[in-house]
């Protein structure tokens, strides 16, 4: 490549061209000879006329000039021109091997490193050398060919999330080994140093000259979180020391939608000289287990992300009680306080043992539970020993078995002593005991103890060689009151109080909460020793690459427990998430003890920055420019000639330049105006129905049922308006495939015989809408029928609709249900049709009517199904003016009728919105004066 004036040419002597230039000059301004002169006296009729085309006798300069810088443009882009052309002797040709280390260290600069490896190809392929590629963190044999052949695979290279380990790089000497002759080497260094990087070094230097490429940037990198009791510790490191530098970490989670979002920022400082920045970050325990990466903003890089498992995500917590609970008496739950200390951060299940241990929750917490089945206990102990945390409270059950007395139980931490033991009352042992300060190895250290906290009953733990380094939390006297022991790899935690607050005012205190949660960071947070975790096998779930980007790990094999925390990553332990049964770990590229080290080279190598600029050809835009001068010439030809009017010349040059300048703008404006994403709509109605009560109807695909639905609904809504203070928004229809369930409080179905059955992920949002307080009212309008004991094919259809639904066991609508009597007192619920039957809920088998009560104490919910066929919508249904749409019954009888029918929609509505409210003890002289009247 010859060098002119700072521009590079491929072909030089094409230059040669622009020598003949004046020569064609001459050429194009040659005149022909001169006319003859012959007297023709007519001519002198032609005198004082003027012409008003004019044609020249010969090319004007500019047109010329013009056609001289088209030749000279087309001459110069032909020659090759090449900015800012490469240095490099090109005279050399021995062959070239590249070693690229392409680790994640590299990868924030892999843009750089991808256009400097291209211009060392282009360079190799001028001087014809044949060049090999060696990528130390996945090595492969040698192949020396054309660099052309390189050239169209640079594309695919990419760094990946570990450094050269051990076994890469002794694969890659082997590599050297093999390779015959001797080679220049061209090295881009990630700027980390390694075990193993000085003999290889050794080893290329005895093969030809070594040239290196590096950025004098330090690396940084993130250690994984540590979690404290005050929060999570975040650890950056760089790679060398320097001045003053700050970053900043973006926390990363998911939003309730989940929707991947930043959700907490924190700045990190290193100090002047400094190789590590620390810095808190407190967050609320809900946003917290949100939590599902760190990283540095603003870099791509695995070594950046520090991904979070288990100790910060939202766990699923089981809530077993010995007794079914009283919700009038909610106050007095076993499980109340639990539920009101753990929902925000945690997932709560509640139901029977045998159901819920399946679903394989974090935490089970036995409220005075005493005894188990032994098949319930064999389950539990092996949920506990695969790193479950059983977590028992005391109570008048426990205190009054047999359980821990004879000897230690396997699911207890400690023997208990035959009684309790009372404190504060007439027959007591004294005064209420205060809690005594928690100890340095307790994991409740460091939380003040109120002076309010205390106790006045508790179960009492037998004296034992062990209980000393059991307990981890006792009173002021020095007795237990909270004892903790290991089963396998969980934990069995009991505090010798009950969780409400009967014995003791812990419940009623922040400090319960806070133990609760110390309680669930130190039973996951600490990071398991390789001796913990030996004889197991860890799956990949979802790995990192080397720009720190989260991929499915798909068919990537396990890894031994004690490699996951011990072993460096590498191509069997790739940086991402694992899960080992009923935990999961993150392993991060960084461990918590590693360091960054800067790369260190011998005086005998030459380092370079990534700062040279890069080539860039220039015969493209040469070439451009000369057809575009062509272009002008043509239309400068056509002026001249006379072909052309210099008016309308000037319109189609301008024309053609406002075409040009226009193109991208108006582009830009249609993309601009074109229509918001569908998601930006739906967004839209979602927040309106947010913002309002909105009863709905669910589609069935009869255009005229779903008419009178939504007209039904329509008469139910401006009834609530008007009578109570429920001021309904217009009602929606729902398509259960696409449509979110979560934001209408009562669905009205109307069954009809040919309506398709919803698909499993429907049937999923139905049975999620039913358990979170939803109620659908089945509505089969078939009453005429069923009264005369025939079954309707609405029924059938409705049969087979409810069958994958969760509906609990249903009676007829019992004279003392809260349906009678939530705002309307009513005996019987009208729609269209009188004689249909009304199903609920089944009230508990043991519910009983106290005396001078009008009804059974039930403690109903909001009954998550009504069904029917009394057609209520079609008696509901009004017009745009707000008459009624159908008729109903005959005369003063008929709507009297649909009077009793908007009744029973009020009243449905009210329970919905109420639940039991109506069923309150308080309410009673009310009823009682009402029903006497």
């Amino acid at each position: 490549m010859t060098t002119i004036a700072g521009i590079g040419f491929t072909a030089p002597w094409l230059l040669l061209g622009l020598l003949a230039l004046p020569v064609l000059w001459f050429l194009l301004r040659a005149v022909p000879p001169a006319p003859k002169r012959q007297p023709f006296p007519a001519v002198t009729l032609l005198l004082g006329l003027k012409d008003d085309q004019s044609l020249s006798d010969r090319t004007p300069w500019w047109l010329l000039l013009l056609r001289m810088a088209a030749v000279a443009a087309a001459i110069l882009g032909l020659a090759g021109p090449v900015l800012n052309p490469s240095t490099e002797d090109t005279a050399a040709r021995a062959p070239l091997l590249v070693v690229l280390d392409a680790s994640w260290a590299g990868a924030a600069d892999w843009q750089q490193t991808s256009a400097q490896l291209a211009q060392q190809l282009e360079d190799a392929g001028r001087a014809e050398r044949p060049v090999a590629l060696l990528r130390l963190t996945a090595p492969e044999p040698l192949q020396f060919r054309a660099a052309s052949s390189w050239q169209r695979q640079l594309a695919g290279l990419e760094p990946l999330p570990w450094q050269p380990g051990e076994t890469q790089l002794q694969a890659a000497t082997e590599v050297l080994a093999a390779a015959q002759g001797a080679f220049d080497t061209v090295w881009f260094s990630d700027g980390l140093d390694y075990p193993g990087r000085d003999g290889l070094i050794a080893t290329l230097s005895e093969r030809g000259a070594i040239e290196v490429y590096e950025q004098p940037a330090p690396v940084l990198g993130l250690r994984p979180a540590g979690y404290t009791t005050d929060g999570i510790e975040i650890t950056a490191l760089r790679s060398r020391a320097g001045p003053a530098q700050q970053v900043t970490v973006l926390a990363q989670g998911r939003d309730p939608g989940g929707t991947a979002r930043t959700l907490a920022t924190l700045p990190l400082r290193f100090g002047d000289g400094a190789v590590e920045a620390s810095a808190g970050l407190s967050l609320p325990a809900e946003l917290r287990a949100r939590l599902t990466r760190f990283e540095i903003q603003g870099l791509r890089s695995a070594g950046t992300v520090a991904l979070t498992d288990d100790s910060l995500r939202r766990r699923e917590v089981a809530l077993v009680a010995a007794q079914s609970e009283d919700e009038g008496l909610a106050l007095l739950s076993p499980l109340h306080y639990l539920r009101q200390a753990l929902e925000p951060s945690a997932e709560l299940l509640e139901g029977a043992l045998p159901d819920l241990l399946p679903a394989n929750p974090d935490v089970i917490v036995l409220a005075d539970v005493a005894q188990l089945a032994p098949d319930q206990e064999a389950g539990v102990i092996d949920w506990v020993e695969n790193g479950g945390l059983l977590l028992r409270f005391a109570g008048p059950r426990l205190a009054a078995s047999d359980t821990a007395r004879a000897g230690e139980a396997p699911l207890m931490p400690v023997r208990l002593r035959i009684g309790g033991r009372s404190i504060g009352g007439a027959m007591s042992w004294g005064e209420p005991k205060t809690l005594a300060p928690f100890a340095e190895g307790s994991p409740f250290y460091g939380l003040e103890v109120p002076d309010e906290v205390a106790v006045t009953s508790q179960v009492v733990a037998q004296p034992d060689p062990q209980l000393a380094e059991r307990v981890i939390a006792e009173l002021a006297d020095g007795t237990p009151l909270v004892t903790r022991k290991s089963l396998g790899q969980g934990q069995v935690v009991l505090f010798h109080v009950t969780a409400n607050a009967e014995w003791s005012s812990l419940p009623l205190s922040g400090l319960f909460v806070s133990m609760l949660e110390r309680l669930a960071v130190s039973s996951s947070a600490a990071v398991p020793s390789a001796e913990d975790l030996e004889g197991t096998t860890w799956t990949p779930v979802e790995v990192l690459d080397g720009f720190g980007r989260s991929e499915t790990a798909g068919t990537l094999p396990g890894v031994k427990g004690p490699d996951l925390v011990a072993a460096a990553a590498g191509p069997e332990l790739r940086p991402g998430v694992y899960s080992g049964g009923r935990r999961v770990l993150a392993r991060n590229v960084l461990r918590p003890d590693d360091a960054l080290q800067a790369a260190r080279w011998p005086a005998t190598v030459d380092v370079s920055a990534y700062g040279a600029p890069q080539e860039q050809p220039l015969g493209g835009a040469f070439l451009t420019l000369a057809l575009a001068l062509l272009a002008l010439d043509v239309l400068g030809t056509l002026l001249v000639s006379g072909l052309l009017a210099p008016r309308r010349a000037a319109l189609m040059l301008a024309g053609a330049l406002a075409l040009a300048a226009a193109a991208a703008p108006q582009e830009a404006r249609a993309q601009q105006a074109a229509a918001p994403p569908p998601s930006a709509a739906e967004d839209a109605r979602a927040a309106d129905l947010a913002a309002e009560l909105v009863l709905a109807h669910v589609l069935t695909g009869d255009a005229e049922v779903d008419r009178i639905a939504a007209a039904g609904l329509r008469g139910l809504s401006d009834t609530l308006f008007f009578r109570t203070s429920v001021e309904p928004a217009e009602p929606a229809g729902v398509d259960l495939e696409r449509d979110e369930l979560a934001f209408f409080p009562l669905l009205y179905w109307p069954v009809t015989r040919d309506q398709p059955l919803p698909s499993a992920a429907a049937y999923a949002k139905l049975n999620t809408y039913l358990r979170a307080g939803g109620m659908i009212l089945f509505d089969t309008r078939d009453a005429d029928l069923a009264g005369a004991g025939a079954s309707s094919p609405a029924a059938r259809r409705l049969q087979q609709i409810a069958l994958p639904l969760d509906i609990p066991p249903l009676e007829v609508v019992p004279q003392d249900h809260v349906l009678t009597r939530a705002f309307y007192l009513l005996q019987d619920f009208p729609g269209r049709h009188t004689r249909g039957p009304v199903w609920v809920e089944a009230a508990p088998p043991d519910a009983e009517q106290a005396e001078g009560i009008p009804f059974r104490n039930l403690n109903d919910g909001v009954t998550p199904v009504v069904i029917g066929g009394n057609d209520w919508a079609a008696a509901w249904a009004v017009d745009s003016n707000g008459r009624p749409l159908l008729p109903v019954g005959r005369g003063y009888a008929g709507e009297r009728q649909r009077e009793l029918a908007f009744r029973f929609g009020v009243n449905l509505v009210m329970h919905v919105l109420t639940g039991n409210y109506k069923s309150d003890q308080v309410h009673v002289p009310a009823l009682l004066d009402r029903l006497g009247q």
